[in-house]
């Protein structure tokens, strides 16, 4: 790829013949000596094209944004034939400015729906933007809370809708810029009515069919931000240091299988291993596991003996790390007959039972696990199976409530209040051992502190009911790259529900009344329907806004006694997008049964826990179906030395910085759109992507590379059109060749789109640019483009091909280098048959049956092997400086003319392989006849491997001053064929 431009660059200089005679001075001082033009060169057909080499991106790009992206957009959905093709845009967070993970998404999307529509697809995508949640909340407060003004919830959804509505548009703005084609003018938001109503139908429906329900439960709660969290709402910190304990409970009674035979042992102690401190207080039973082992010890320990309770394969472990002197293994039993002892709470003094648990294992702790079912979920299940309810002492803020103590109350649980129990502990002689550890710990992602488990009453889907049909469907789904299915099914099935509800006031509101005297929820069939119908007439603000809350009681339940009142409660951000799905089957008619509702859902890696789940839980819940056809997913965004892009290390590139140059002009020129749409392309997107200066000015110089290819095609085109096109049966052997690799380009380039691996597709350009074109059949026509008369023949025939490898080149990178391809498309419309106002309405290059050529293709790979061989025989020659040029050289081809290779070669016209090799001439012999020479190599060619020797020389014929070709009788004379050029 680095030599193309070169290449080129040296084809066009070269051979455009804008020569200067070599004039020797002839005084004694050097002088500068204007040289005589060349009387020959207006007689040459040099290129001639506006286009220039140069993009100037920021200042011409504009110039054909408009026909490419609004324009085009309303006519290929009436123009274009073939059917409909849907791509679902996943909205992004209606908060903050852009950063270079929106460009790789957007962009990615774009490249989709510019392939299918140049491929003649209707093309349907509309942006949407998802606007509720705390970010946005927090957002729109900062300035108030400042100033200490209390806010009514009717308040902060005003000021957080007009903020959403602002990120927007700012958003917008940018994805636009980057040529993004979609209904602009018509995008989804989650927070205007018409969306909000068709969300809460399709609670509707799932409460109907019986996934919809409330319980008290622990659920993830942001202190933080006041809410419960969904699990694809969290972040993890590694390093998160917490206060590791040991805590020593006193047993108060043995079960009925060790009540004789460890009443006489003394004082015992259940032992167990925290994490979480803080939760002591809501430790309501200790769980075993039946079917371990448990070693009844004496421990030996700055001077004094203990009896312990410790799981068998936790004892050795377990004295190194609380120090301990030494120990004793005093009996073994199994954990089965633990079951039924019962213990003293060391803070409240209450007695509470050791419990069976299938969750407690061997690897790590003591083999005993303080079970709290208000803060732990597998605390929570095993509670529930005895009965024992949970208890969750802690307020929405994380401070301990009057329920944890007087010693407790008001102090925050994370910090004092965890001080304040370990201080308890020791003080009642209960902690063995306390120290930092170091592990991993859920944090909420929007404000990156701590969470905890906290049981709350809070709406739930039941995903374990959908589970099993959600990864059924998924079998049907097309997922790229193929390795995603596994996480999906894998987040899928690792829940068994899904906490719908927030406690925040931006957001739409769950329809549930709760009966004021009992505060049992009401959420019937009649109830939900009567509240969405209310919704529907005067939008969901009316939640907050009505005084009465009779408004939202259904006729039926005004009369019976009880009295309601609304519950506050909004919904998961991940239900609100979750549920996007619905408008599809509205805006294009089609019903998600015969085929997906879309075709594509294409998101980052993250989505599997959040957009791509929600999506599937809900269209399965209510459809029975998956919402998607094909799930596509893309990395994030690296710097140059593989770090995550973070404002803390200043590693962040803004896109506005490719597009139009940073502080820095040097390190960050204007590249302008299509540079940026291009490193999207070449990357391998479905892993992490880095970028930085050198990555970009590289991307840079590939569309440099494709401009001066295009620029090359246009200059020999501009006294051509589609009427001079020569038949293909009078092509000549090479342009015909040449239309056979045309069809392999466009079949590996469709190949590589349909299969979304765009980075595939621009190594095929790249590849066909530099190989195909700029290395080989560039090289070998430009003498009879350049040369021969403008009308005749042979020249027609490459003006032929270079006409048709114009089109399908241009259209292949059409799809992300959309304004680049709009400029080289205005430079040669006029030329086609039906010029069209866009590249993309002329529609994918169309290719004849005929020029796939088998025979073709094995006959000049052998010629391309053999020039191949020839070029190092003639370069050996150029370093003895026996030539200086290959043209300069004769060559002598002496090869067996029976063998299949040789009967090829022998079959050609001398002239045609020098003008392959772009030598003087050569010679062919066959095999034995004696010719050798300083500058000769054997090789072996073709399938059989057929020996050929190759020899060159210097030619004895003389330079033409006119195609500076040696094929002049005579010293500064015209070859015979310039001479017959100019004579008529």
């Amino acid at each position: 790829m680095a030599s193309l431009g070169a290449s080129l660059s040296r084809s066009w200089r070269g051979s455009a013949r804008s020569t200067w005679a070599t004039t020797r001075s002839l005084c004694s001082t050097p002088t500068l000596l204007a040289k005589p033009k060349n009387p020959y060169t207006d007689t040459l057909l040099l290129p001639k094209t506006p286009f220039p080499l140069r993009a100037n991106a920021v200042s011409r790009e504009h110039l054909f944004k408009d026909r490419c992206t609004s324009e085009l957009y309303e006519w290929q959905l009436k123009n274009n034939p073939k059917e409909l093709f849907v791509l679902h845009d996943g909205p992004p967070y209606a908060n903050g400015d852009v950063h270079l993970g929106h460009a790789l998404n957007k962009i990615l999307k774009d490249i989709v729906n510019r392939y299918k529509m140049i491929q003649g697809h209707k093309v349907w995508y509309r942006p949407g933007w998802d606007c509720h949640g705390l970010p946005i909340e927090l957002k729109a407060l900062e300035a108030i809370r400042e100033s200490g003004t209390k806010l009514s919830a009717v308040e902060i959804r005003q000021l957080a809708k007009k903020r959403a509505l602002s990120e927007i548009e700012k958003q917008k703005k940018d994805f636009q810029s980057w040529g993004v084609i979609g209904d602009w003018n018509n995008p989804y938001q989650t927070l205007t009515k018409d969306y909000e109503i068709r969300q809460l139908r399709v609670f509707h429906d799932m409460i109907k069919r019986g996934y919809i329900y409330r319980r008290l439960k622990p659920v993830y709660w942001s202190p933080s931000s006041r809410s419960a969290l969904a699990e694809a709402e969290l972040e993890y910190n590694e390093q998160h240091v917490s206060r590791s304990i040991h805590v020593r409970f006193p047993i108060t009674g043995l079960s009925s299988a060790l009540a004789q035979k460890w009443k006489n042992m003394g004082d015992i102690h259940a032992v167990i291993w925290t994490t979480t401190p803080w939760t002591l207080p809501a430790n309501k039973a200790i769980s075993i596991n039946p079917t371990l082992n448990y070693s009844l010890i004496r421990i030996a320990r700055g001077g004094n003996n203990h009896l312990y309770i410790i799981g068998a394969d936790r004892v050795e472990a377990f004295a190194e790390e609380i120090e301990a002197d030494s120990f004793e293994i005093l009996d073994q039993v199994p954990g089965s007959d633990l079951i039924g002892t019962s213990y003293t709470h060391p803070l409240w003094k209450t007695e509470m039972p050791l419990i069976g648990g299938d969750h407690v294992t061997a690897d790590s702790g003591t083999g005993l696990v303080h079970t709290a079912p208000g803060h732990g979920m597998e605390d929570y299940e095993v509670c529930q199976k005895l009965g024992i309810e949970p208890f969750s002492p802690v307020d929405d803020q994380g401070f301990y409530t009057n329920e944890a103590g007087p010693q407790f109350a008001g102090k925050e649980a994370f910090s004092e209040g965890a001080s304040a129990v370990i201080e308890a502990l020791e003080n009642g002689s209960f902690l063995v051992k306390q120290c930092d550890y170091v592990h991993k710990y859920p944090y909420d992602w929007r404000t990156k502190k701590p969470v905890m488990l906290r049981a709350t009453a809070q709406w739930f889907t039941n995903v374990e009911d959908l589970q099993k049909e959600a990864v059924k469907a998924l079998k049907n789904v097309k997922m790229v790259p193929d390795v995603s299915i596994r996480r999906l099914e894998q987040f899928t099935l690792s829940r068994k529900e899904w906490c719908i509800s927030r406690q925040r006031a931006w957001g739409v509101p769950i329809p549930a009344l709760y009966d004021v005297e009992t505060g049992e929820p009401l959420l019937t069939d009649s109830s939900v329907e009567h509240i969405i119908k209310v919704f529907n007439e005067r939008g969901t603000d009316c939640w907050w806004e009505e005084a009465d809350d009779a408004v939202f009681v259904a006729p039926e339940y005004r009369n019976n006694g009880k009295v309601y009142k609304r519950g506050y409660d909004t919904m998961d951000v991940w239900y609100d997008s979750g549920t996007s799905w619905t408008m599809i089957k509205e805006y294009t008619g089609r019903d998600g049964k015969d085929k997906p509702l879309a075709d594509v859902y294409l998101e980052g890696s993250d989505q599997h826990r959040g957009w791509f789940q929600s999506s599937l839980l809900t269209s399965i819940a209510v459809t029975g179906n998956t919402p998607y056809g094909t799930l596509i997913t893309h990395g994030f965004t690296l710097d140059e030395q593989g770090r995550k892009m973070s404002k803390s290390i200043g590693n962040t590139v803004v896109p506005s910085v490719i597009t139009h140059g940073g502080k820095d002009k040097k390190l960050w020129p204007a590249y302008g759109t299509d540079v940026l749409r291009m490193w999207v392309a070449s990357c391998e997107y479905t892993r992490d992507v880095s970028l930085g200066p050198s990555i970009i000015a590289q991307v840079s110089d590939s569309i440099r590379k494709i401009r001066t290819t295009a620029r090359f095609l246009l200059g020999n085109l501009h006294d051509f059109s589609y009427n001079d096109c020569v038949p293909y049966s009078d092509l000549k052997d090479i342009d015909k060749y040449m239309l056979h690799e045309v069809v392999q380009f466009s079949k590996r380039v469709t190949q590589a789109y349909d299969d979304y691996t765009f980075n595939r597709a621009t190594q095929h350009i790249q590849n066909f640019t530099t190989n195909d074109l700029s290395a080989f059949y560039f090289d070998v026509i430009k003498d009879r483009l350049y040369n021969e008369q403008s009308n005749s023949p042979s020249r027609r025939s490459a003006q032929t091909v270079l006409y048709h490898v114009l089109r399908a080149y241009t259209s292949s990178f059409a799809p992300f280098a959309c304004h680049t391809a709009e400029e080289i498309y205005e430079n040669y419309k006029a030329m086609t048959p039906q010029p069209e106002t866009s590249v993309f309405k002329q529609g994918w290059f169309a290719l004849e049956p005929q020029w796939n050529n088998a025979e073709l293709e094995n006959k000049w790979s052998v010629l391309k092997q053999l020039k191949a061989q020839v070029n190092q025989v003639l370069e050996l020659a150029r370093q003895d400086k026996v030539i200086r040029s290959s043209q300069e050289a004769d060559v002598d081809l002496i090869i067996d003319g029976k063998s299949p290779a040789g009967s090829l070669i022998h079959a050609m016209n001398p002239d045609e392989l020098s003008s392959l090799f772009l030598t003087s001439r050569v010679h062919l012999h066959d095999d034995g006849t004696d010719i050798s020479g300083r500058f000769e190599q054997g090789t072996e060619l073709g399938s059989e491997q057929t020996p050929c020797r190759i020899v060159a020389r210097a030619s004895s014929q003389h330079k033409c001053p006119r195609c500076w070709n040696y094929h002049a009788h005579q010293a500064d004379t015209l070859c015979p064929r310039c001479t017959n050029i100019l004579q008529q």
